[in-house]
């Protein structure tokens, strides 16, 4: 008889900004098998443009049959972040992967930039992910197959990215940089650090919103390609796979997937290559930029 036990049943995520996109997008993969998601994020009350509250995520979580934990959080905040952690594990009895998904993005160039939405973007960012990963640690380690993930790009350090939106880029870099820095400070201690980041752009209503309406829309995957490939990471041996910064098509063509069609937002379109990702680099088989017959 084989084993039916999901991977990630029974296992406590600390997701930020898990109440839309792909945050919870995450949640609800976990979900299906039956993991607790602890949805940290700030909406309480419906945004005007973007849909989605920690309330109206942790019901969609119940319907995919996980347990939710929706807390008010702003990664801004060290003192609600601790609160957070602590009051997750105690209500979970543990923490066996934080997953740093919250993030502000701002394009602007270095001239063009107002200093508080710098400062926004670093906060939330950089040090959103230093704080939020150094407060779970203590209780990782009581974990069998401790992770952190953040979603931010391979250190690729191409000096015309950094150009064209300085502050941003320094940003998600700095996500990036926590992620190598931690996994090999924690390397002994067996806490797997990664980063994900997607080859194309995604359909959220946060990027409609910020960044290019319902062209772009088109010309995205849906957030369940990152989705997948978190879950995927997951399960993944912590004390083997650390220090990796991936593709999240690299990630699933690596657990056997060959028909990337399925997450096309719209098949007639060609897809956009995102921000951080050289268009040249080979795709896996079976995955294409361009659009469907």
């Amino acid at each position: 008889m084989t084993d039916q036990h999901p991977p990630l049943a029974g296992k406590t995520l600390f997701i930020t900004g898990a109440s839309r996109g792909i945050g919870l997008a995450i949640a609800l993969r976990a979900a299906r098998d039956g993991a607790n998601i602890v949805i940290a994020a700030k909406t309480t009350e419906p945004h005007a443009k973007l849909a989605g509250t920690i309330y109206t995520a942790a019901e969609a979580i119940e319907e995919a049959g996980g347990k939710a934990l929706p807390l008010v959080v702003d990664v801004r905040d060290e003192a609600q972040v601790l609160a957070a952690v602590a009051q997750a594990a105690q209500h979970f009895g543990g923490i066996d992967a934080c997953i740093n998904n919250a993030s502000a993005i701002h394009l602007a160039t270095t001239e063009d930039i107002d200093l508080k939405r710098f400062d926004l973007i670093q906060q939330i960012n950089m040090r959103g992910t230093f704080v939020t990963s150094r407060a779970c640690i203590p209780y990782l380690r009581g974990s069998a197959n401790p992770h952190i993930l953040a979603l931010s790009p391979p250190l690729t350090m191409r000096a015309d990215w950094f150009a064209q939106h300085l502050p941003y880029t320094m940003s998600k870099y700095g996500m990036s940089m926590v992620m190598l820095g931690l996994a090999e400070e924690l390397r002994g201690a067996g806490i797997a650090c990664n980063a994900l980041w997607p080859r194309t752009t995604v359909a959220t209503a946060a990027v409609e919103f910020a960044l290019g309406g319902e062209a772009m829309l088109r010309q995205s995957r849906k957030p369940e390609i990152m989705a997948d490939a978190a879950y995927a990471i997951l399960q993944r041996p912590a004390k083997e796979f650390t220090g990796q910064f991936v593709l999240d098509d690299e990630v699933l063509a690596q657990e056997g997937v060959t028909h990337f069609d399925i997450y096309r937002n719209d098949p007639g379109s060609a897809l956009m290559v995102d921000i951080f990702v050289d268009p040249d680099s080979p795709m896996p088989a079976g995955a294409s930029y361009a659009a469907m017959a």
